[in-house]
């Protein structure tokens, strides 16, 4: 029966995408709803100006709608549901906020720093009061071993940094055509499994209602683009994963199920730290995928090789965590 739930909701999610963006994205381009392209960015990339962004509403609706209608039909929606999708819509708010300034106000960045993070950490917040309201764990289990650190109220903290974090490195991945696209649905159907593994099924569904969207936006999103997700799609997918990671304790694994997004993080924090302590880069450009691009790798050379990455990484993740 869960089997064929779980087949169903990512049938309906990508194809709920995939007959939606031939509508949506001619309507993006009429609004003139265009990626406007960083002057410092690679120069390959300027060709790219003008791509229409905002594609993430397409992917927070078609979860929505997938992971309602087969929790409706299939079983009792629960509490795990609307925890998901208020952090889904709740980060998807703040990038179409940013998305729709950098548009409409023709500034290239957007929200500030300080805004965007605030904003976060209030979705993040609440987040953390709906699960200790629901009884979840507040200890962090430790892979390979059967021990977990209890955190007590320190775990809002981690909650805020989790959510925070992994928003902001699905937002920096998200920098050439499909490979947020790609890697997010290895994400997510790496815990999908897992979820199910745990008899989590509710999240599983939800987690594969996520793979089948991004799948379908990928359809219009792999190179070359007919159109971005702009920060729409990259903070909820972000946000609501670490979500995932948190409801099933599973936090530690995301670290390796996400080892992309981390490597990508870590790229830019070493790169920033270098410069101002050395005044020398370590890497020709960060995120890192735009390092191997300026080393003359084509564009989907190396958003495939990401993909690689992210598959080992989430059958690692998966053998640690179901198989150990």
């Amino acid at each position: 029966m869960m089997e064929r739930v779980m087949l169903f909701s990512i049938i309906m999610s990508f194809l709920i995408t995939v007959l939606l963006s031939p509508l949506f994205i001619p309507m993006l381009r009429r609004l003139k709803f265009g990626q406007s392209i960083r002057v410092e960015g690679p120069k390959s990339h300027q060709k790219k100006s003008g791509t229409p962004t905002m594609g993430g509403i397409l992917i927070v609706i078609s979860v929505i709608i997938s992971s309602l209608v087969m929790t409706w039909k299939y079983s009792e929606p629960n509490s795990e549901i609307y925890m998901l999708l208020f952090v889904l819509i709740g980060f998807g708010l703040i990038g179409f906020l940013d998305d729709f300034i950098k548009i409409a106000m023709k500034r290239n960045l957007g929200l500030t720093s300080k805004q965007k993070l605030l904003g976060q950490i209030i979705v993040s917040v609440l987040f953390y009061f709906f699960i200790k309201a629901g009884g979840y764990s507040t200890a962090i289990a430790i892979p390979l071993t059967n021990h977990s650190l209890e955190f007590g109220w320190f775990y809002a903290v981690i909650v805020v940094f989790w959510l925070v974090g992994f928003s902001n490195a699905f937002n920096l991945t998200d920098g050439l055509d499909g490979l947020l696209s790609g890697t997010s649905a290895i994400c997510f159907g790496a815990f999908a499994i897992i979820a199910w593994g745990l008899s989590e099924y509710d999240i599983a569904v939800f987690a594969v209602c996520v793979v089948g969207a991004v799948l379908g936006f990928l359809v219009f999103n792999a190179h070359p683009a007919k159109v971005f997700m702009g920060d729409t799609g990259s903070l909820a997918l972000g946000g609501v994963i670490a979500a995932i990671a948190i409801m099933t304790n599973l936090e530690i694994i995301l670290v390796i199920i996400g080892g992309v997004f981390v490597i990508e993080t870590l790229s830019v924090i070493l790169q920033v730290a270098s410069f101002k302590t050395t005044g020398k880069r370590i890497f020709k450009m960060s995120p890192l995928h735009h390092h191997y691009e300026l080393s003359g790798w084509s564009e989907w050379r190396v958003v495939v090789t990401f993909w690689a990455v992210g598959i080992l990484c989430s059958i690692l993740g998966i053998y640690i965590e179901v198989w150990m």
